[in-house]
């Protein structure tokens, strides 16, 4: 019997079936049992037969009801009707033969209302939570207003029937939350494990199209660059043809790789959107060149129309673009069984540097039916297939446009007429990197049997490249598609014999595949950087590779790769590359009316300009060797002395102050650099960077925020951040935004909330050994300062609404005072990040410092802790013996 009621449970809260059905089937055996349990008192205790035989008769339907709803699956209607049998049957019965208000039948009141919360959904718990109540009302006011309609018990019995129902209802209430709760865990478990398993699932899926995509696009850059080679040799137009149409299946086919690819990394929240300048006209070349086979090959027309004011540079991601335009107009070529096809582009300036791109693609083929439209952007779907079954498709190519066209934050559009063509159009606002108009745009149209000729864009006998690749096919590639650059190429096949290379002879730039046996290419390159007694430790190293993606591309830029190729590498990709890192000196640009490159210098600056530069102020005391290795420009605050004003952090270093500021009655003060100055610093630095975001002091603290505003008036891409902290709370902002920077957020709005949510979670403040300094820079009146002095009073200084503020006041000695900062600073230590502490200190000896960092070791465990001594425009305000722990919460 113990197994079989074992086996019973374990059926009604097994997960295959539903939540809902579960709950209603547990929650209604424990209505059965508790009116079997009032069954039982009532004959206990000699109740009014009709209130037993009623509540018997319930007793034995409900099972039925239960069975019969769990067998069809609709715990709803089962759940309905036994509410209404608890409600309009059980709860009047036992309340007129069971004493009314005196009774216990008022406890069970509670409990039908928890059945109906639990149980029913909809507008229906709405309508029984209403009949209940009002059926609650209506028992009072009878019992209170025609008390001889009511059973009453007798005093005893009165006592023995609430104490029985109280105990009763206790237990039944608590018979539902223990096990509710244990079905709420079990869900909650399992959908832990599935959770996990799909992140596992996604995981390999990734690392299997990563791994396809690498597999592929190595034996396509063989295939793609050796028939570029064909393609510029003395050849028939037979065979040219035939090279064209092997280039144009290739692109293809890569752009059927990098759909699946990315279509797995959108589904797992991994798209990256990689924003940099782009050459428009070679863009559309590229595209038009590929779609006007495929257009050819059906006997279509392929137009193209180009506003003839779009700007020749736009910044946006290039890639994304391409893959949106190629999808679209493949999808209008294989759907377009006879007359044309057009692309139209088409601008609109909206800001001073910025423009409303619309991409029009129009078809005359099959169109799409109004019904269709909705569905038009759903994953593997493919509508009219009956009609479409001999088209070759994955289904994925519209579902991947509006998806990108979202992460770029533009918009697409369709116009349809079925059986009469389609429009689509996509409108995205890019930022002008490039303001000189592309002009009329001509994408030289071929016709059957015409031939390309091949122009290189530049030649530099005297220019050394290493190429390495453990792929002997790659290195060949690489090699001819230089070969009339007249470029000397030298290749390695493992990055051993690379380091060989690279100790015996300077090369002026070097090209590195990532995956490759032994040592790979990002260590090659840090061994290249590091090599003692090398040649190359200076020289660019671009990455090769087949490893495609913008967060592959992001790691390569933070491994400290100047260029990034992706395989199959484009023959005009590579030249650019090159002729952007080559030295002006050895380089000759070969011009020509048919082919437009970008030779002039200004445009060739432009590429090599980072997209996002981080800039501060020497306040924000991070260490120098941080600063330099994180590319990240200071511009120093001024330091007035009696002596003349110094520059923090170059002529004026914290110690030197102190010393300064020990003689009697020297002053000294720190102060901003004035808008001019912050003019001069961000135009100097605009020669490096398309765009700037400077990190500030807080800005109730300093003039520095409001000056750095107003010289970033005169620019339009140059953006001030109130860090609201000093000191290395501000060096804490300045690595974040160096880390988003890195990671591919090359867009300011994009970089600054994300800096404006992390400001509120870094824990900015200091404590005081003594205010005399405060004092004698005007910031204390001197009632306050005896006061602090004569009472050993050490004020704790925060940061709160970018303003300084005392956060608290420690009395004791100097042992006293550390102590409880401390543990003031780190409370509540599971809230803290501990992946980064700065101890910044003002004029401490070392043993006090190391002393500083065990204590606070022992009670927050740190990863990394920085010892930072402050700069001088802190420490004229601190005085020695100050220090602070800054750090970030989670």
């Amino acid at each position: 019997m113990r197994n079989r009621i074992r086996e019973l449970y374990n059926d009604i809260i097994s997960p295959k079936r539903e939540f809902q059905e579960r709950v209603f089937i547990i929650l209604t055996c424990i209505a059965e049992l508790s009116i079997m349990l009032v069954c039982l008192s009532d004959i206990i205790f000699g109740e009014n037969i009709f209130e037993i035989v009623a509540l018997a008769f319930m007793l034995v339907v409900s099972p039925f009801i239960t069975i019969a709803a769990a067998k069809k699956k609709r715990a709803d209607i089962g759940a309905a009707v036994i509410a209404m049998g608890i409600i309009f049957g059980v709860l009047p019965v036992t309340f007129f033969f069971g004493g009314g208000v005196t009774g216990g039948s008022m406890l069970w009141v509670s409990f039908s209302y928890l059945y109906i919360g639990l149980i029913i959904t909809g507008k229906l718990r709405v309508v029984f939570l209403a009949a209940l109540t009002v059926l609650v009302v209506i028992e009072y006011l009878i019992d209170y207003m025609h008390p001889d309609l009511i059973a009453k018990h007798s005093n005893s019995m009165m006592y023995t029937d609430q104490l029985a129902a109280t105990i009763l209802a206790g237990l039944v209430v608590f018979a539902i939350v223990y096990i509710l709760n244990k079905l709420f865990i079990g869900e909650n478990n399992r959908a832990k494990e599935q959770a996990k398993e799909i992140e596992e699932l996604n995981k390999a899926q990734n690392k299997f199209f990563s791994s396809m995509s690498h597999e592929i696009r190595t034996p396509i850059n063989t295939i793609i660059g050796l028939n570029e080679m064909i393609l510029r040799e003395d050849i028939s137009d037979e065979v040219a043809d035939d090279a064209r149409n092997i280039r144009s299946a290739s692109k293809i086919l890569l752009s059927l790789i990098n759909d699946i690819l990315d279509m797995s990394k959108i589904e797992s929240g991994k798209m990256d959107i990689l924003k940099m300048p782009y050459d428009v006209g070679a863009m559309l070349s590229e595209i038009v060149n590929m779609i006007w086979v495929r257009a050819n090959e059906k006997g279509l027309q392929f137009a193209v129309d180009v506003d003839p004011g779009l700007p020749a540079s736009l910044v946006c991601d290039e890639v994304r673009i391409k893959q949106i335009l190629i999808n679209l107009l493949n999808n209008a070529v294989k759907y377009t069984q006879e007359g044309s096809v057009t692309l139209s582009i088409h601008c609109r300036k909206t800001e001073q540097s910025k423009v409303l791109v619309t991409y029009s693609v129009e078809d005359t083929g099959m169109g799409i039916r109004k019904e269709s439209i909705p569905h038009l952007f759903d994953a593997f779907r493919r509508e009219d297939e009956s009609k479409n079954k001999y088209i070759e498709g994955t289904g994925l190519g519209l579902s991947i446009v509006k998806q990108l066209v979202d992460l770029l934050g533009g918009e697409i559009s369709v116009n349809s007429i079925y059986t009469k063509g389609s429009t689509f159009v996509v409108t995205l606002e890019q930022e002008i990197a490039d303001e000189r108009a592309i002009g009329k745009y001509e994408p030289g149209k071929y016709s059957h049997g015409g031939r390309e000729i091949y122009h290189q864009s530049f030649e530099a006998p005297k220019a050394k490249v290493l190429i390495v690749d453990d792929n002997t096919a790659n290195l060949l590639v690489a090699t001819k598609l230089l070969r009339d650059t007249k470029v000397q190429t030298f290749t390695a096949e493992s990055g051993e014999e690379a380091l060989k290379l690279t100790a015996e002879d300077r090369y002026n730039v070097i090209l590195m595949d990532h995956m490759m046996p032994g040592m790979d290419g990002i260590e090659c390159m840090h061994a290249i950087r590091e090599q003692s007694g090398g040649l190359c430790k200076d020289i660019p190293i671009v990455a090769l590779t087949a490893n495609a993606g913008s967060e592959n591309q992001a790691l390569y830029k933070r491994e400290g790769f100047d260029g990034y190729l992706l395989k199959p590498v484009d023959a005009a990709a590579l030249e650019k590359t090159l002729l952007d890192l080559l030295p002006d000196d050895i380089v000759q640009i070969k011009e020509d009316e048919n082919v437009k490159y970008e030779s002039e210098k200004v445009v060739r600056e432009l590429r090599r300009k980072v997209p996002l530069l981080i800039t501060t102020d020497s306040i924000c005391d991070l260490p120098k060797a941080m600063l330099k290795s994180l590319k990240v420009p200071v511009l120093s605050y001024k330091v007035y002395t009696e002596k003349g004003i110094f520059s923090d952090g170059i002529e004026a270093e914290g110690d030197v102050i102190l010393k300064y500021l020990d003689k009697k009655d020297a002053t000294a003060r720190s102060e901003a650099p004035e808008p001019e100055d912050y003019e001069a610093f961000f135009a100097e630095q605009l020669s490096y960077a398309q765009h700037i975001i400077h990190i500030a002091m807080a800005k109730n603290s300093s003039r520095g925020f409001a000056n750095a505003c107003e010289a970033a008036l005169s620019f339009y891409n140059v953006s001030v951040v109130d860090s609201g902290h000093l000191s290395s709370g501000t060096g804490l902002m300045v690595m974040a935004a160096k880390e988003l920077a890195d990671s591919g957020l090359t867009e300011t709005d994009m970089v600054v909330p994300e800096l404006e949510k992390l400001r509120n979670k870094i824990n900015s403040s200091f404590i005081m050994d003594t205010t005399e300094y405060l004092y004698r820079g005007g910031r204390m009146s001197e009632k306050a300062y005896k006061l602090c002095r004569a009472f050993m009073l050490h004020p704790i200084i925060v940061l709160k609404d970018s303003a300084m503020k005392i956060g608290g006041i420690i009395i004791g000695n100097r042992a006293r005072y550390r102590r409880k900062y401390i543990e003031k600073a780190l409370r509540n230590p599971e809230e803290i990040d501990t992946s980064v502490l700065f101890i910044t200190y003002v004029g401490m000896r070392k043993s006090e410092i190391e002393k500083i960092k065990e204590d606070v070791l022992y009670k927050v465990p740190f990863e990394k802790v920085y010892l930072q001594k402050a700069t001088s425009a802190i420490s004229i305000n601190c005085g020695p013996g100050t220090f602070g722990l800054l750090f970030a919460r989670k």
